[in-house]
């Protein structure tokens, strides 16, 4: 494939740093890639595995001359390592990032930009529980969506060479408006990981049974919920505070819809209880149909002896 950007920065060298590394390899559509992370610690792990051409010891160094700079980082750091790498950011080139959350960034991000730099900020929908540099591969993103949130006025060139550079990384596109990016990410994402956590947290309070019960009796619905609960707290914390609007209203609406299950239950209303997990379980389907996932069983991980 032929090379989209001759330089791209890396900025933080987590679980999406190093699967966009990893996959900008295999695709040959980047010359150098730089890369920074805050912890020494994570950039001699970088260093030992080989992670990006060349590991910088500040954000603006590793931004110096890119064609591409992603903000790998935190939500909550976004706006620290816009003003940071600013001074430093070549006419013509473009910044983007992958933060799951799309108006906080954009209103922490832009004001920093200097004239001449193109700012589209992008949110690849893949992950896994796992996090740090140790944690990527180049897989990651293949027939996963990236959603791209150009600004009114973004340069259409600049939008259109960095969906062909996500696309070029095994993703689909499409285009969304930030408000609308964080209502959906709010319904498929970040709601569920609260009620994940939630339940997680209920089973450690829930003293009538044990840790070691809740650990070896653990079935497939409680388990996932502790795969998704393993995610990096950090971000997540940030994505809640930044996406308070969406959350809120999506988990008032999920408030309402468990009141009515609480009330199916305690009436034997056996009909609402079957005609609503038939409607719900259509939902699943769709996925599958859609190849967001797999149809085989144990949520399509392969079995081990």
């Amino acid at each position: 494939m032929a090379q989209i950007y001759e330089r791209v920065a890396l900025i933080g060298l987590g679980l999406i740093a190093s699967s966009m590394y990893w996959a900008m390899k295999r695709a040959g559509v980047a010359g150098e890639v730089t890369g920074y992370a805050r912890t020494s610690g994570t950039r001699d792990v970088a260093r030992e595995i080989g992670l990006c051409d060349r590991v910088c010891e500040s954000a603006a160094e590793a931004c110096e001359g890119a064609d591409l700079v992603v903000l790998c980082v935190p939500v909550g750091a976004m706006k620290e390592v816009a003003a940071e790498i600013a001074p430093v950011l070549k006419p013509g080139a473009t910044l983007s990032d992958v933060g799951s959350v799309k108006g906080a960034v954009i209103a922490a991000v832009a004001p920093h930009l200097p004239k001449g730099v193109h700012f589209v900020p992008a949110h690849p929908l893949a992950g896994t529980e796992h996090s740090g540099p140790r944690s990527g591969f180049a897989e990651l993103f293949d027939n996963r969506w990236c959603l791209i949130v150009p600004q009114e006025g973004s340069d259409r060139t600049a939008v259109e060479r960095l969906e062909a550079f996500w696309q070029s990384l095994g993703a689909n596109t499409d285009e969304m408006d930030a408000e609308h990016h964080d209502l959906v990410l709010a319904v498929t994402s970040h709601a569920p990981h609260l009620i994940a956590y939630t339940m997680v947290g209920v089973a450690d309070d829930l003293r009538r049974v044990t840790d070691s019960e809740v650990i070896k009796y653990s079935a497939a619905g409680f388990r996932d919920f502790t795969r998704i609960a393993a995610s990096d707290p950090t971000m997540w914390r940030d994505v809640f505070l930044n996406n308070r609007q969406a959350t809120l209203e999506i988990l008032g609406r999920f408030t309402e819809e468990l009141f009515a299950l609480q009330r199916a239950i305690r009436t034997g209303d056996g009909d609402h209880l079957h005609a609503y997990f038939t409607r719900t379980r259509a939902i699943r389907r769709g996925i599958i149909e859609a190849g967001q996932d797999t149809d085989a069983p144990d949520f399509g991980r392969a079995r081990r002896p």
